[in-house]
């Protein structure tokens, strides 16, 4: 997969380590820290850089994994580690002068009084935003900071606040910001009755599928449950953030970087993403419009919906 992204002219690409540090802790992905030195000297002989996920919030009396995983994330000469938690920030800094810190957007930091504490106190030089700012308010952020800001445009949204998911923890007990995992594999169960699949997450039933209906991983924040004789999404609709058509908007607002949320996903969907942001940030540079691409991604959209999610707050 990172090997994808770079081919198909990703700049810099997020990946982590095989453990609970990173949020996306599943069986089979993510490196060791062997993988990882590799990684990073290939992507770095092709001029692309590496970000290390360093970015759950660290358990108390344990902080050693967390430690362990920015010692092996400076050792790989990784270019940057995204961090949210306090103490993990507070030990790269110390630790690892001259590794560069990304704040997470498990952070949830969305003020610039919030933004310049954390490059004051730990070095932090870039702020993966918060989904939830309109593009004008980027640009009002901007004004007021002094580190560089970078924006999701694609990928799935998640009905969280940044970095206070409960819903996940209260069925299985285990949440992505404390284990790096939503909706772990092995508390999940499909059944299938008469055609009709059901979904469960550690007993509790997701949703219920007709015949041939596409079913997506299950998460109680995209179940769909019964509610006064009616059955809907009571948290959130399978949807996908897509602002490519924003991308020019962004940029004016001081957006310094794009990312796109491709982990947990296959090499052909990386390619397939990266590649259509890459033409269309290209012809962006050339002064061109990137109408031609904004369709290349519709069929990739979560539930078969797109959504440019707070980048337009429609509802003002």
């Amino acid at each position: 997969m990172l090997r994808a992204a770079v081919e198909a002219g990703a700049d810099s690409i997020y990946c982590g380590l095989r453990d609970e540090t990173n949020a996306r802790n599943f069986p089979g992905l993510n490196f060791s820290p062997d993988e990882l030195a590799e990684a990073v000297a290939w992507a770095h002989s092709r001029g692309a850089k590496v970000l290390v996920a360093i970015n759950t919030f660290a358990r108390a009396g344990a902080m050693g994994a967390w430690r362990a995983s920015v010692d092996a994330a400076a050792g790989a000469r990784a270019d940057a580690i995204i961090v949210a938690d306090l103490g993990v920030l507070a030990y790269a800094h110390a630790s690892h002068p001259d590794l560069r810190l990304h704040l997470s957007v498990q952070a949830a930091a969305g003020s610039a009084d919030a933004i310049n504490y954390y490059e004051q106190a730990y070095g932090v030089r870039r702020v993966v935003l918060p989904r939830v700012l309109a593009a004008p308010e980027i640009a009002g952020l901007v004004r007021d900071i002094s580190i560089e800001v970078e924006a999701f445009v694609f990928g799935g949204l998640c009905v969280m606040a940044e970095g206070r998911c409960a819903l996940s923890s209260y069925a299985t007990g285990k949440s992505p910001n404390l284990s790096g995992v939503c909706s772990p594999p092995e508390a999940v169960s499909l059944e299938e009755t008469d055609g009709r699949l059901t979904p469960r997450l550690a007993g509790f039933m997701l949703d219920r599928f007709p015949p041939g209906a596409a079913a997506g991983y299950p998460t109680l924040c995209k179940g769909r449950f019964e509610a006064r004789g009616e059955a809907s999404y009571l948290f959130e609709e399978p949807t996908s953030l897509n602002a490519m058509g924003l991308l020019a908007e962004l940029r004016n607002a001081g957006v310094r970087a794009v990312k796109i949320e491709g982990r947990q996903r296959g090499k052909a969907y990386v390619a397939r993403v990266a590649a259509a942001f890459r033409g269309a940030l290209d012809a962006l540079d050339r002064g061109e419009t990137i109408e031609s691409y904004e369709p290349l991604l519709s069929n990739l959209a979560e539930g078969g919906r797109e959504t440019s999610g707070a980048y337009r707050k429609t509802w003002r």
